[in-house]
This record gives C-alpha cells, structure tokens and sequence, in this order.
C-alpha cells in the first residue's frame, strides 16, 4: 500500500497485504446462487451465479475460472520463483525485463493510484514492510532504527519504476528495487473472473477474492446483491453497514487485524512509503466501490494511508464512492463521500 496493508496473503511477500477484508456476504436460503469456490493468492475465492446459461456445464465453467486465477497468480505472485514479478525483482540490471500485456496493465493502474495519491500507494513499499516485521518472516516486537529506515527508503518509490508500452516491459532505476502486486492484483483478478462471465452471457454474478468484490445484475428478481462492511475489530466479524451493489465493485482495507505493540504504543501493518513508519492516525478502514475492483482495491490502501482527512479530501475530489472508518472516543465514526448515497438502498 503505498502502504501496507497486509493481507495475510502468502501471495504477496511484502507489499502490503491488505487486511481482506471487509465484505461479508450476506444471505442465505433455498433461493441461494449456485456457489463456485476455492483456494487462490493465499486467500480464497468464490463466485455466486443465480444459474448456468444454457450449453454451459458448471465444470467447464468452473474449470475456466480456475484456469484464469491460476495465470494471473503464475504471473504476479511473488512466491513463485518464475513468475513475471519474481523475474522482474531479481534482475539486478537497470535494462528492460519484458512482461505480459497483463502485467503491465496492472503495473500501469498501481503506478496511475500512486501519482494521484501522492506516493501513499506504492507497489515498492516492501522493503519497509519487512522491516517493520510484517514481511513474510514476521518479527515483529522490535522497532528498526532511524538509519535501518532511511536505509530501506532509498530501494521504495514508485517514481524509480518505469513501465514500457510496447511490447510490455518493465524497468528500475535502482537494483534493490522490488515490486508486490497484493494490494491490486486480487482486485484485477475478481475483475478477470468477472469478464469472462460477460463473454460466455453469465448476466447475473457475485465474484469475491478475499472479501474484494465485483457484481453484476441481481441475486434474484429485484433482489440486489447484499453485502456488509465489516466492523474493524481484531476479533471475530461484525457488521458495520450494509450496502447493495448492482454491475460494481467493492473493497476495503483496514490496519486492524495485523499489528503488534510494544512499550504501550501500537503499530500498524500499514505502512507510509513516505516516511517509513506505520501510520499513526485514527483511520480503521476505507470501503471504495468502483466500475473495477482493480482500481477499487488499490484506492482503500491509498486513502488508509492518507488519512481520516486528507484521505476524504481527496476522495471527495476525485468523487469517489467511499466509507471512511474512524475510531473516535465513543467508538467506530463514519465518514461517507456524496457518491456512497446510491449504494444504501435495494
């Protein structure tokens, strides 16, 4: 996340990891969608369709949905040692490491969030993220010192990564450089799942990977599809508010289940790329609902890390759909843009 936000993905070695999150589906009865699920990017996954269209078997289909999660994660994980972004982090060159088309798009959408929220997504951030300790060997209970931080800050910025059209390919200015796609690429992937449903006329569908969402149409006759903004509290899953979506995507990030404290002073997983510290606000979590879950999904980390202020601000500007989370002195405070209004009712 131009920040952490970590997400408890073995899929993602050090940029953050969004705390996934936040959509809790809800509903459940004999009128129920056929349920297609399963296991990807460290997290899991499952799409909810009213009915198969005609000449279409659920295996095929679900075979397919398969097939497109497992190419994007043999891409950009950075757990497999021949994927696209592996390749890419251990070339110690400044030359042109070339990537897919779909790559590239992602890299493009990341490096578009960062320059608009002014470095606070930041898809290099995984330096610091690991030494803070919540990096894939957490170590977490000792705080690095001023030098080991500015030590790190010179392989983050989004700035030194350079991204080339055609044909797709990808450049450091700095050898050290690493990239971590987690705080976008499931948002895409939930987007992937969902175009093809559109191509083979799935008319109705509820995708989710790792509670970010896109959805289209209705679970039923005039019944949109329901979904809960959870709580942000470390135990258990609440809800907080429900939302009704229809052709939209949703995701959330919060810093409330990936912390540690130490000497009465709490640390977040979420991590400023800008200063190299954990934030410190009061900001427990950002819902953003979007036409895409890719561009959703690389918002919420952004305006975490923004800020309970400065985050609205700018989600106000750009007009975007989102809910702000804050702890205030009597409990959880919400903050919603103008644009959120049209997801509060059926």
């Amino acid at each position: 996340m131009g920040a952490c936000v970590r997400r408890n993905l073995a899929y993602t070695t050090a940029l953050l990891m969004a705390v996934s999150l936040s959509a809790c589906l809800q509903g459940a009865g004999q009128d129920d969608p056929i349920r297609l699920s399963g296991h990807t990017m460290g997290t899991d996954y499952m799409v909810k369709i009213p009915g198969i269209p005609v000449g279409l078997g659920r295996e095929d289909l679900h075979a397919r949905i398969k097939e497109i999660l497992e190419r994007i994660n043999g891409r950009m994980s950075t757990y497999e040692e021949d994927s696209e972004l592996s390749l890419f982090n251990n070339n110690h060159t400044p030359d042109w490491v070339d990537v897919s088309a779909e790559t590239a798009l992602v890299v493009q959408e990341a490096l578009r969030i960062s320059r608009l929220t002014g470095g606070a997504f930041d898809i290099t951030v995984g330096p610091l993220v690991n030494l803070w300790g919540f990096g894939p060997a957490p170590q977490q209970g000792q705080l690095p010192g001023k030098d080991a931080i500015r030590a790190a800050m010179t392989t983050v910025g989004y700035h030194r990564l350079h991204l080339r059209d055609s044909p797709p390919a990808l450049r450091k200015d700095q050898p050290a450089i690493q990239i971590d796609l987690s705080a976008i690429a499931k948002g895409y992937a939930v987007d992937a799942v969902a175009e093809y449903l559109d191509s083979v006329q799935v008319s109705s569908y509820l995708v989710e990977i790792g509670g970010e969402l896109r959805a289209k149409g209705e679970k039923a006759e005039r019944v949109p599809w329901k979904v809960a903004v959870e709580r942000p509290v470390p135990e258990g899953r609440r809800v907080l508010r429900t939302l009704f979506l229809r052709n939209s995507a949703m995701a959330t990030s919060g810093d409330y289940r990936n912390f540690f404290e130490k000497d009465g002073q709490r640390f977040s997983h979420t991590i400023n790329p800008r200063t190299g510290k954990p934030i410190t606000h009061n900001l427990a979590s950002v819902t953003v609902l979007s036409a895409s879950c890719m561009e959703a999904d690389a918002w919420t980390t952004g305006l975490l890390v923004l800020g309970p202020e400065d985050g609205y601000e700018l989600a106000t500007r750009e007009k975007l759909p989102a809910l702000f989370v804050t702890r205030g002195a009597n409990g959880f405070e919400q903050q919603a843009t103008a644009e959120v209004d049209r997801f509060l009712e059926s």
